[in-house]
C-alpha cells in the first residue's frame, strides 16, 4: 500500500510541475489519459530513481563531497530528462524541454513530494 500511495504522490508532484515549469509538457486529451500518463511517468521515474541512483552516487561520491551534494540537483535534473526521453520512447504524452527544465522539475517535483509524504502517513506510526 505504502508503494502506490508513493507513486500517486509522485504523480501528483510530476502533475504540479507541468503546471508550473513552461519547459514540461503533459499533452494528453482526457483527465482520465492524462492521470494514466502520469502515473506510468511516475513509475518509469521510480524506476529511474532505484536503478540508477545508487550506482551514480557510488560512483560519482566524490562529486557530491566536492561540491557539497549540489551536483545532486544537476543529477536529478538529468534523472528526470531521462524519464521524459524514456515516455517518449514508449510514445506517452510527457515531455521536458532542455536540461534547465528538467532541473527545476526535478527541484519542484523533489519539494513536493517530501512535502506531501509528510502530511501522509506512512503507516509506520
Amino acid at each position: 500500500m505504502g508503494i502506490l500511495i508513493r507513486l500517486v504522490i509522485t504523480a501528483v508532484s510530476l502533475w504540479i510541475a507541468t503546471l508550473v515549469i513552461d519547459g514540461i509538457q503533459l499533452t494528453a486529451d482526457t483527465a482520465a489519459s492524462k492521470a494514466g500518463t502520469l502515473l506510468a511517468v511516475a513509475v518509469i521515474f521510480g524506476l529511474i530513481n532505484a536503478i540508477l541512483r545508487p550506482i551514480i552516487k557510488t560512483i560519482g561520491c566524490g562529486f557530491y563531497v566536492l561540491t557539497l551534494g549540489l551536483v545532486a540537483i544537476l543529477v536529478n535534473g538529468l534523472l528526470l530528462l531521462l524519464t521524459s526521453w524514456i515516455a517518449g520512447k514508449l510514445e506517452l504524452g510527457f515531455h521536458v524541454d532542455g536540461v534547465i527544465a528538467a532541473i527545476l522539475g526535478a527541484l519542484l517535483v523533489g519539494v513536493v513530494s517530501w512535502v506531501l509524504n509528510m502530511l501522509v502517513p506512512d503507516g509506520d506510526d
